[in-house]
């Protein structure tokens, strides 16, 4: 199993001041950027145990005006990792806020850190 979810944090750290990994508390700080991961699994497995991870892992972000700025940075900070976009979409939020949903994915290498596209 590889744990990325300390260089996803710090990755948007860099570039937001209110950024969790749960649902925001702070709504005054905008954007609010939530990260989670979807799913950690076995990609390829051999008799000496687990040697490539899957990971997907999804951005939430929260504006009051846009979020269209936050997103491309959240792309760039990501790419950057090498974790691949998926999936970005608008999504309707009850709160009046604008939401934007955004997935990425990668497998990779326990032993090298050198991180591939899953497809």
């Amino acid at each position: 199993m590889k744990n990325v979810k300390d260089q996803i944090f710090n990755a948007l750290a860099a570039i937001f001041s209110n950024v969790t990994d749960q649902y925001p508390k702070d709504w005054a700080e905008l954007p609010a950027v939530q990260y989670t991961e979807e799913d950690n699994k076995v990609y390829e497995h051999t008799s000496k145990g687990e040697c490539k991870s899957y990971i997907r892992c999804r951005v939430d972000v929260w504006h009051s005006r846009s979020t269209s700025d936050a997103a491309l940075k959240v792309d760039e900070a990501l790419a950057a990792l090498g974790l691949v976009r998926t999936l970005c979409q608008d999504a309707p939020d009850p709160s009046g806020l604008k939401h934007k949903v955004m997935r990425y994915e990668a497998i990779i290498d326990l032993e090298s850190d050198e991180v591939y596209w899953p497809n």
